[in-house]
């Protein structure tokens, strides 16, 4: 046997031993720390920080410092602004004192990058929630725009990206209401400000071109709601209402992704909904179970994984000269088989002539399938046998279609919807 023929062998070796019992692969997906301090900030505002291992979340933010005192956005950066922020957030809330070493060199860094007035919209966001931020600083979200026509182009959340609309129609409750929790440990966060504590630094920045008008506009918003002068208010926002609830999974989870879980809970909280309301404890349990706790460290992944991972596994299985009867293989087939999604999604709303039949990358995300997921599904099935090759079959035809009725206008395909483009002929 060759040295590149004894290194696919111990591969193969490898991924088999990893396959669960069910017949799926799946590997933990790494990210930054803000979801982490995020998830922590949650826990605190719903008192569920008590039942979990907020030691361990504590270790994981130090052990990933920078020796700048920062936290990187992607390993290698130097440190991200916005990101040293939120985990600098995330210690204060666990306990630690601002006079600790860990924060002194961190908000140096943060100092020397121009303060928390200088960081991104949604860092500024989760310090308004917590009073270390002023609302006047944060864009209007106007919640209208939940009742306007689908067919009123650009402006429905139909026309944003599955991930963004999942995140921003819960942002839509929380922006209007403006809430101001108070945590314990109570934070400020005075120290993060250039010129000390100058929270009425609030503008929205300019850039000095046509965009700028947007500032306007945002102002003019801004009067309305003070004056309570937005038109359909009370509508907009409770069909967001309504829209958060219906879009959440029976397990919990929204859209299969942390920011969409994490503000669609913030939005319950706005709504006044209770801790042990079925659809918090639900959703707080779909949080712990993108949670990893390891000896050490708890942290929050961004996402989870199986079906993507299991596709991708078993094609390297085939490709690498594995028998596509193996059973392993057959397992693999199985289990993907089972988990295509054959309900209505988001995609409906734009595509009227396909029928449900794709997978998604996640356990559970019924309404946001996705066009790469299934494609790589099909290809993986149709290299291998299953325990019921016709069912496989039926399942592989269903995608097929799907997908052709996922084609854009202009000849391409996207990942969730169709012709999600501002500009459109």
């Amino acid at each position: 046997m060759s040295l590149l023929d004894r290194a696919i062998a111990q591969a193969q070796e490898v991924l088999l031993s990893q396959q669960t019992q069910d017949g799926y692969w799946w590997a933990t997906l790494e990210s930054n720390v803000t979801m982490t301090a995020e998830a922590i900030l949650l826990h605190k505002l719903y008192g569920t920080d008590v039942d979990r291992p907020m030691e361990k979340a504590l270790n994981y933010l130090h052990n990933h410092q920078c020796e700048n005192g920062s936290w990187e956005l992607y390993k290698g950066d130097g440190g991200n602004l916005s990101v040293s922020i939120e985990a600098y957030m995330g210690l204060r809330l666990l306990g630690v004192a601002i006079d600790q070493h860990c924060l002194v060199n961190a908000r140096e860094f943060i100092l020397s990058r121009g303060g928390i007035t200088k960081a991104r919209i949604f860092t500024k966001f989760h310090l308004a929630i917590i009073g270390c931020y002023d609302w006047r600083g944060l864009p209007s979200i106007p919640p209208w725009i939940m009742v306007l026509p689908n067919q009123i182009s650009p402006f429905t959340i139909y026309e944003l990206s599955s991930w963004a609309r999942g995140s921003t129609v819960p942002l839509m409750v929380v922006f209007d209401r403006k809430p101001v929790w108070l945590t314990q440990p109570r934070i400020t966060l005075h120290e993060l400000y250039v010129d000390g504590d100058d929270r009425e630094r609030y503008e929205l920045p300019k850039k000095g071109d046509w965009t700028d008008g947007f500032i306007g506009l945002d102002f003019a918003f801004k009067i309305a709601e003070e004056l309570n002068l937005v038109p359909f208010r009370t509508e907009g926002l409770a069909a967001a209402e309504q829209w958060i609830l219906d879009r959440q999974e029976a397990t919990g989870d929204w859209a299969g992704i942390i920011p969409a879980m994490l503000n669609s809970l913030l939005a319950m909280k706005a709504l006044k909904y209770d801790v042990n309301d079925s659809v918090v404890s639900r959703g707080i349990a779909a949080l712990d179970r993108f949670s990893v706790e390891t000896d050490d460290e708890y942290w929050i992944q961004p996402c989870v994984s199986p079906v993507w991972d299991t596709a991708l596994v078993m094609r390297s299985l085939t490709q690498s000269g594995l028998s596509s009867n193996h059973p392993a293989l057959k397992r693999g087939a199985d289990w993907l088989v089972k988990m295509q999604i054959i309900d209505y999604g988001d995609w409906a709303v734009k595509n009227k002539k396909g029928a449900p039949g794709a997978w998604a990358f996640e356990f559970d995300n019924r309404f946001y399938p996705d066009v790469d997921d299934t494609a790589v599904v099909v290809m993986a099935l149709a290299q291998v046998e299953s325990s019921d090759e016709v069912l496989k079959g039926r399942s592989i035809d269903r995608a097929v279609r799907w997908i052709e009725t996922m084609q854009c206008r202009p000849g391409g395909w996207a990942a969730f919807d169709l012709d999600n483009r501002l500009n459109r002929k």
